[in-house]
């Protein structure tokens, strides 16, 4: 009987593996369907239960090598907050010469079980799949599964045809939720050699075997005698077959957890387990090895040797004259630089597109007031060579594209222009009509970029600035009869700083302005709100309101407790975790200086308050100075919290966790008044 018992159990756990394990498409099962919440990770809105990847190579005599891939998913909806995973974005790159990208057969599935326990399927329709234009370069397919109900399971799959073999984009492997099983296959002909680029903390191993491929290679014999008319002729096409060696690279990960918001951790993407592959040679049969991206200066040159890159730089007659009368009478070089930034910024208008690379040209983007990045920054280059400045285009990765590590050409997707004047690198973008000279989007901020002077050479350039922004607050507090505290402040703001107010508060009328402030500091009421310089580059923003907070002192056996910075304080640490994964991006470094001034309110003295205190994190990246004086019946406290290495390492996260445990300990203690 026992015996019989344990084959009946190890017959059910096996028939549930297999069940649980069958990935065919359409075989969803029922214990899939039933599943309440993911096993591992009951929070999970949603979870990946399958997705795998395939890429090959096929030939045609139109297309030569072009590359075949296929998409395939399962996911799983645990609630409604998890529906989002059901919308799909398919970009496809788009070209001229008939080579588009094309995406074939896709097909999808809801599935959901009736009230019978039966599993139902809901296809995807033509009406349910929307393609648009994005631009001339990309087209854009999406779809929404239909019949969503908490607890469903959607699944589709699809192949996209791509003769772009420059690059295999960055497949993932983790997301925001679980996923259960991934798998990853590229068959590669030897003739091509991919550099593979591994991003994110979870480790992962490629596997790579070879095998013979035999394959019916096709081609016109006009490509050969170069006769026009063998080309236009259909039936002159030979087919012969070829043998070749192919590598294969696989990939197979299980249980790869969630991706976890942490604070000071933007694009989060950047930190998920990934594998991109981009062509560093090509060498065909009894031909010279053709080279890509293989060290920094290949990369450089070859980007700036393209039509759509250095030839830009070399036309002028197109604003020679506008120039001329703008320049007339300057020679400063600070002074050309800025002329000619403000010049390109208010005749351009970015069309928020990013690329290396002219679009139309450089010339008709002129023209026409509108154009790439590329466009409008090599113009802005170009006419600052035209003035006599050492000025050249420095390529970057903005932090959604990730840091380009290795030599690599599809690393770099923005460009922006340096102006080399006594030994340091002005950056500028004319693409943000905000933007100073060296105050860059926080989302260019990422490590460094390259430069690529007029001789050919190139080098890195700092990205992230030296210089910190500041605050600097005037904050004065009296303590009415009534226990409220009312006061003004008053504060300035340079650098990133003032570029982040102008960009959230230029075009907010000030009752909104008011909401945001109360929302932010909390239990404050404010009125008198003022800026100055909000739409004036090149000075401080200032902000000035006057406030009232009715809680601010708690009366105790008649002592008065009250928190010195008020509501400045930082309530709560950002870094709660035992631990942490991603780096810390503070974006740049800040400086923060507050001077708070309170009245000591008549018929009373100060009983204590707290000591002055001066700590640092490991190395110094962050700093707190915290002091307090009593005299002349006022008590005023001085604080400065600076930010001196905004890019920190998850290694160190230790150390600033109790920086900030430390920080707000002593934030929070209290003034106490006693009655004179």
């Amino acid at each position: 009987m026992k015996r019989n018992t344990l084959f009946l159990f190890i017959f059910v756990f096996t028939v549930q593996i297999s069940v649980a394990q069958n990935f065919k498409f359409g075989k969803v099962s029922v214990e899939e369907l039933k599943e309440k919440s993911h096993p591992t990770d009951p929070e999970a809105h949603a979870a990946i239960l399958y997705r795998e990847y395939k890429a090959s190579y096929e030939q045609s005599v139109d297309w030569g090598f072009y590359i075949v891939e296929d998409f395939h998913e399962r996911i799983k909806i645990y609630d409604k907050e998890g529906f989002d995973w059901a919308t799909k974005q398919i970009i496809l790159y788009q070209a001229e010469g008939g080579k588009e990208e094309d995406l074939t057969g896709l097909k999808a599935y809801t599935y959901y079980l009736d009230e019978s326990g039966k599993v139902q399927e809901k296809k995807l329709t033509k009406s349910g799949i929307f393609k648009e234009e994005v631009n001339e370069f990309w087209n854009e397919e999406k779809f929404t599964m239909p019949d969503l109900k908490e607890g469903c399971v959607i699944e589709f799959k699809y192949s996209i045809k791509s003769a772009y073999i420059n690059g295999i984009d960055e497949y993932r492997f983790q997301e925001t939720i679980p996923v259960n099983k991934v798998s990853l296959r590229i068959a590669v002909p030897e003739y091509y050699n991919y550099k593979l680029h591994q991003n994110g903390w979870l480790p992962y191993q490629i596997k790579n075997n070879a095998r013979d491929r035999t394959m019916s290679y096709s081609y016109k014999l006009g490509t050969r005698s170069g006769s026009a008319a063998d080309l236009r002729d259909a039936s002159k096409v030979e087919r012969t077959d070829i043998t070749f060696k192919e590598n294969i690279y696989t990939v197979d990960i299980d249980n790869v957890p969630a991706l976890k918001e942490e604070p000071y951790a933007p694009y989060l993407d950047n930190y998920s387990a990934s594998l991109k592959m981009e062509l560093s040679y090509v060498q065909y049969p009894n031909s010279s090895v053709d080279s890509y991206a293989t060290t920094w200066e290949a990369v450089s040159n070859s980007i700036y040797n393209s039509s759509g890159f250095g030839v830009q730089l070399n036309k002028s007659n197109y604003f020679k004259d506008e120039i001329d009368t703008l320049l007339s009478g300057v020679s400063s070089p600070e002074e050309k630089t800025l002329l000619i930034f403000e010049f390109v910024k208010k005749k351009m208008a970015w069309n928020n597109f990013n690329s290396l690379y002219s679009q139309n040209g450089v010339r008709n983007a002129f023209k026409e007031g509108t154009g790439n990045v590329a466009d409008i920054n090599l113009m802005l280059t170009a006419m600052l060579r035209y003035a006599g400045l050492n000025a050249n285009p420095i390529l970057l990765s903005t932090k959604k594209n990730g840091i380009p590590l290795f030599p690599t050409r599809n690393g770099f997707n923005y460009l922006i222009c340096g102006v080399e004047i006594s030994n340091h690198v002005l950056l500028l973008d004319a693409t943000d009509k905000e933007a100073e000279i060296d105050i860059l989007k926080p989302e260019l901020l990422n490590w460094k970029g390259r430069i690529i002077r007029e001789e050919g050479s190139s080098t890195w350039v700092p990205l992230i600035p030296t210089k910190p922004a500041v605050e600097s607050t005037l904050l004065t507090v009296a303590i009415n009869e009534d226990l409220a505290a009312t006061g003004s402040l008053k504060s300035r703001f340079t650098g990133h700083y003032s570029k982040l107010y102008r960009d959230n508060y230029a075009n907010v009328n000030k009752d909104d302005v008011r909401k945001i402030i109360e929302k932010d500091k909390g239990e404050i009421e404010v009125s008198n709100i003022e800026f100055e310089n909000l739409k004036t580059l090149y000075k401080p923003v200032v902000l000035s309101y006057d406030f009232e907070k009715t809680d601010a002192v708690e009366e105790v056996g008649g002592k008065l407790y009250l928190s010195p910075l008020l509501y400045l304080a930082t309530e709560e640490s950002p870094f709660k975790l035992d631990d942490r994964k991603y780096p810390i991006d503070f974006m740049y470094p800040v400086k923060d200086r507050y001077l708070v001034t309170i009245a000591i309110p008549e018929g009373y003295q100060v009983e204590s308050m707290p000591e002055s205190a001066s700590f640092v994190a490991e190395r110094n990246v962050l700093g707190f100075r915290y002091a307090l004086s009593n005299a002349g019946g006022k008590i005023q406290i001085s604080v400065e919290y600076s930010v001196n290495e905004p890019f920190i390492g998850a290694d160190e996260y230790l150390s600033l966790k109790k920086f900030y445990e430390l920080l707000i300990e002593k934030e929070k203690e209290k003034i106490v008044l006693v009655k004179a």
